[in-house]
């Protein structure tokens, strides 16, 4: 099994590096300085204990590419860009490959079955940067990270426990699901406060809105008959597989929308994270102010240019209570 990972950032990066490095056959997708770093001098990968530079054919558009019947697909950009990545991809001619989504939120793997057949889902809990161009820094010993994997809408099959296989081979911890949406479902409950970081900033004090805005999306998921799963602190494997740690000369920016708004891109994940929770709210008739508030404020960020820790938590709190949407303050 080859694997394509469309979309080589932190989290692409990560996998393409580290699959590389392990034997697995890797061509990566990516575009701008990324791609020509890669192309000249292939991805350097980062880790606590160790470095490596992995080679591997990185390429701009999946035309590139002379797609075989078992290659792998592994979509790793943000949800943002996900309808043209799928466009490209059914271009190509792909057609009953397997695709995965390594993605936060709950909406591509719907996205991508209405172009493919076999569609499957991945929870990603894998602290990850890009730090320079073709530079990746993955901050998590023993593992690299922690995958479910599963097909898409239930169940699993013979492609899931192959890239499980794949990854575990390349030191990141992969377990076959038959509801991986349970787990994502639970993801995208601590996503929720990547725009609280993004916005005010890794040290603002933001504890208070980030137990808002998962309350009013329990009751979303509540009101909506969706199970989750809890892969957040509780989870065991956390503690054992997972351990953050710093890398020496590296600053992690923090959440993938911090990253986004530290790079300037124009666009961020916030409609796909806390705008699903405002989709539900509003399909299922649950109030979830909070929510619209920052989905809000995540697309005027992007639109404007602003950096990340632009917003102060007073102003937040100032504007959430006018909104009705901060008891007690």
């Amino acid at each position: 099994m080859r694997i394509i990972v469309y979309g080589v950032g932190a989290i692409g990066g990560t996998v393409a590096a580290a699959l590389t490095l392990s034997g697995q056959e890797v061509i990566g997708i990516a575009r701008g300085a990324q791609l020509k770093a890669i192309q000249a001098d292939g991805l350097f990968l980062r880790t606590p204990e160790k470095t490596a530079r992995a080679q591997f054919p990185c390429v701009s558009d999946p035309s590139e590419i002379d797609f075989r019947p078992n290659d792998a697909i592994l979509l790793t950009m943000k949800t943002q860009d996900t309808l043209a990545a799928l466009d490209h991809l059914r271009a190509a001619g792909v057609t009953g490959q397997p695709i995965f989504c390594v993605q936060n939120g709950v909406t591509n793997e719907r996205l991508a079955l209405r172009y493919f057949p076999e569609v499957h889902g991945v929870t990603v809990m894998m602290p990850a940067a890009i730090s320079a161009p073709g530079e990746v820094s993955a901050f998590s010993v023993p593992r690299h990270g922690i995958f479910d994997i599963g097909r898409y809408p239930g169940g699993s099959n013979d492609y899931d426990i192959k890239l499980a296989k794949a990854l575990e081979a390349a030191n990141v911890a992969a377990f076959v699901s038959q509801d991986v949406m349970q787990s994502k479902y639970g993801k995208l409950l601590l996503n929720l406060s990547n725009i609280l970081q993004a916005a005010l900033g890794l040290d603002a004090d933001f504890k208070h809105l980030e137990a808002l805005l998962r309350t009013e999306a329990e009751a979303a998921y509540k009101a909506a008959g969706i199970p989750w799963l809890d892969v957040g602190a509780a989870d065991a494997r956390r503690a054992q597989l997972m351990k953050q740690q710093p890398i020496a000369g590296i600053d992690r920016l923090g959440s993938s929308t911090t990253q986004s708004l530290a790079r300037g891109g124009g666009s961020i994940e916030t409609d796909y994270l806390n705008g699903e929770i405002v989709l539900l709210g509003r399909l299922h008739g649950v109030s979830v102010p909070a929510n619209t508030y920052f989905t809000e404020l995540g697309a005027r960020m992007a639109r404007e240019g602003l950096k990340p820790g632009a917003i102060s938590v007073a102003q937040t709190e100032t504007e959430l209570s006018a909104l009705g949407a901060l008891p007690g303050r």
